[in-house]
């Protein structure tokens, strides 16, 4: 265990791996930085697996999946889980602290989708899907050749699953990926990003200590060597990489993964757009475009493009930029900021490139723009608001992923859907209008897998999440979640 004291809080991280049922450190003893965003200090030291430590946990989980009763005994999967979700309920607010200090999210977003919903449903969802879900199903008996078959549908465990989390929402992916992986009976190998690797290193510890698990089935192996990490995509007996983070990435994964076909379930970027009707409120919708600064604009679901009526956009541009002067940011442990820091310097001047171009390509800033100058310290990032933007500037195309909102008008609901979609992705999006018809049409319309009416959230354990389009393949959750993670097999028999 390491500790350091970051602004307010002080946390302690799990620097040890998680493999075959041990709790260890990596070959050779090696170790990275953990690095607290906002304040830039080092919280302390994570184990940097090798290529001879991820080849370790991938055996294991074979083996486990192999050679133990894991993906046929019901009980046992719903008893664990259960364990694990109540081992987590009682260091809620430790992961609370802990998500603040590596993630940099501020304190706010931890009440929410950061560490309160995942760690209330996450896992008892799924765990309650086992005795649940229709894990055979009959067929009607057929003739052949004078004799009768007798035929049933059976669902099984894909196998082993690669759970390759990102650093914006590590601890609710994580959860949402090995919760339904392990309720359908597969073995896990989870990789957390090398920006946050305490709170997977926490769910390693929690499940060797507090679950029946059997060993081998969970393991928990974080790298900050790419080459290490992408030995679970070529490796043979990876049966399914189950990826959430860019489209960039995925696109990599798919590549690697072509030689061995593995199944692929990816959860990509977005570019969503909240789209708000002329006959919506608009002193009371527009200001809620600032959800886009939430987490200083990490989230690939966030609407970052406000698509207004060109009557109304002088009105429109006019409430964004009076609202994103206003928003709350910087010290992510005070419970009044929405906006904390980026993940890492390298983030940082990524987003303040897109800010450069949108500039250079005639787009106009009427907020923000740039670093925050009463902030020496931490990966800032002013809340900035674009106006006067076309949508097929980079800016309005590519995921910036910081807190950066684009205004762009549209004619009437028929274009609004045409610049919704005018898209790569197809992530998710919202809808406002004074007619819930109306709202409910144009939802209907836009190409993306998962939107929000008049302020309404699909967000769930029982809600399936991911993209159409660039956004990613499969689902996250929900009935269909838990079926990516299953194979199905049909029997005849007489």
């Amino acid at each position: 265990m390491t500790s350091s004291t970051s602004t307010r809080t002080t946390v302690q991280g799990e620097s040890r791996m998680l493999v075959d049922g041990a709790l260890v450190d990596a070959a050779g003893g090696a170790a990275y930085d953990n690095v607290n965003p906002a304040s830039e200090e080092v919280l302390g030291r994570t184990a940097d697996a090798s290529a001879a430590d991820m080849d370790r946990a991938v055996a294991a989980a074979r083996r486990a999946f192999d050679e133990t009763g894991w993906s046929t005994d019901h009980a046992l999967r719903r008893r664990c889980l259960e364990q694990l979700h109540q081992a987590l309920q009682e260091e809620k607010e430790a992961i609370r602290a802990e998500i603040v200090a590596e993630v940099g999210a501020p304190v706010l977003t931890t009440h929410m989708a950061q560490v309160e919903w995942p760690l209330s449903d996450g896992l008892r969802y799924p765990a309650g899907l086992i005795g649940d879900f229709a894990w055979e199903r009959d067929l009607p008996d057929t003739e052949t050749a004078g004799w009768t078959s007798h035929r049933k549908v059976v669902k099984e465990a894909v196998g082993v699953v690669a759970a390759i989390v990102p650093w914006n929402f590590p601890l609710e992916v994580a959860i949402n990926k090995i919760g339904p992986a392990l309720a359908a009976g597969n073995t896990v190998v989870l990789k957390p990003a090398p920006d946050t690797p305490w709170n997977a290193t926490r769910l390693g510890r929690l499940a060797a200590e507090r679950t029946d698990l059997p060993p081998g089935v969970l393991n928990v192996v974080p790298t900050a060597d790419n080459r290490v990490a992408e030995r679970l995509v070529t490796d043979p007996r990876v049966d399914l990489v189950s990826f959430t983070g860019s489209t960039g990435v995925g696109r990599r994964i798919l590549e690697l993964s072509a030689a061995t076909l593995k199944r692929t379930m990816l959860e990509l970027g977005g570019k969503s757009a909240m789209v708000v009707l002329d006959d919506a409120d608009f002193a009371q919708v527009v200001p809620q475009s600032a959800v886009a600064c939430m987490h200083a604009g990490q989230g690939c679901a966030l609407t970052t493009r406000l698509l207004v009526p060109r009557s109304r956009y002088a009105e429109a541009v006019e409430i964004a930029t009076a609202t994103y002067a206003r928003v709350p940011y910087g010290d992510p442990t005070d419970p009044a900021n929405l906006a904390g820091p980026l993940i890492n310097a390298r983030q940082r001047e990524r987003v303040l490139a897109y800010i450069a171009k949108g500039t250079a390509e005639g787009a106009r800033i009427t907020v923000g723009g740039g670093r925050p100058e009463h902030l020496k310290r931490g990966f800032y990032v002013q809340p900035t608001v674009f106006a006067d933007v076309d949508n097929r500037m980079a800016v309005a195309q590519e995921e910036i992923f910081g807190p950066v909102l684009v205004v762009i008008p549209f004619d009437d609901d028929e274009d609004a859907v045409r610049l919704a979609n005018d898209s790569r992705y197809g992530l998710s999006g919202s809808v406002y209008s004074g007619s819930a018809q109306r709202a409910d049409r144009v939802a209907r319309a836009v190409r993306s897998g998962t939107m929000n009416v008049n302020g309404g959230l699909f967000y769930g354990p029982d809600a399936p999440f991911g993209g159409y389009k660039q956004s990613g393949l499969g689902r996250q959750n929900g009935l269909e979640g838990l079926e990516g993670y299953l194979e199905t097999k049909t029997i005849g028999f007489r």
